[in-house]
């Protein structure tokens, strides 16, 4: 796989999926932008890109601030050069506790809006039109299988997730003359180093058990994915939505 221009940038890098996505981008050849909440994170698996002999660079940003993306966006661009793949990975989801839908608060609903819609949205909306004006770019946001499965007890997650369905979808309508690409991955329930008070390593292999392929799903089942819809190996599809969860919800 090639790619024309060698700068992406993953929201959320600092850890979990957004952290292996780093590491396969910048090991197919991507210069990449580490963007967490964390900027020690950030820094910290940016360092590992460049100890193995890539290029990376850590950023801070809250990526439900308006503001604060479009900083990052000029920080980028001046640290990196110009971005063609953006990777809108940033949510909020190990935290959340499971619970009926009318045990959600306001609060914690809102919140949850904010980072997993609204900052895919502010992100999109900073960097499609740089990609726009130089022709060419790919956006691939994270969605999640719950989508197709209606998984109980994560209500607001769940929501948030099908909306960056649709934002896929009518983005990659709008941009789509303009030479930018926007996909959606949407993963299974998927381990990775960040723990989770909400599922015992018990549910987890349960998980497994009622998939086609009978195993737990790590994050590097989803990397192969990323990369694809980075490259110009994907040039033709946009606004689809992969369902990468091992078999568990045929899409």
């Amino acid at each position: 796989m090639t790619v024309q221009q060698r700068v992406a940038v993953v929201t959320g890098g600092g850890q979990g999926l957004g952290r292996s996505f780093c590491l396969a981008l910048a090991e197919a050849g991507w210069a990449v932008a580490v963007v967490d909440l964390d900027l020690e994170n950030a820094r910290a698996i940016a360092g590992k890109v460049e100890a193995s002999g890539g290029i990376a660079k850590g950023f801070h940003a809250d990526v439900s601030d308006e503001n604060a993306v479009s900083r990052l966006a000029e920080q980028i661009e001046g640290g990196l050069g110009a971005v063609s793949v953006l990777v809108n990975n940033a949510a909020i989801f190990s935290t959340l506790s499971m619970g009926s839908y009318d045990e959600i608060s306001l609060q914690t609903w809102k919140r949850v809006m904010d980072v997993n819609v609204t900052g895919t949205f502010l992100c999109c909306k900073e960097f499609a039109p740089r990609m726009a004006a130089a022709g060419y770019g790919k956006i691939v946001n994270i969605s999640s299988a719950t989508v197709f499965t209606g998984r109980p007890g994560y209500l607001h997650y769940v929501t948030s997730k099908a909306a960056v369905i649709g934002l896929t979808r009518a983005l990659a309508s709008e941009v789509g003359p303009q030479g930018v690409r926007v996909n959606a991955l949407a993963p299974g329930s998927t381990e990775t180093e960040v723990e989770r008070a909400t599922i015992t390593r018990e549910a987890r292999e349960k998980m497994a058990g009622e998939t086609a392929l009978r195993r737990v799903q790590v994050a590097e089942d989803l990397v192969g994915t990323v990369v694809f819809l980075a490259s110009e190996a994907s040039d033709f599809v946009t606004g689809q939505t992969i369902n990468v969860d091992g078999g568990l919800a045929f899409h």
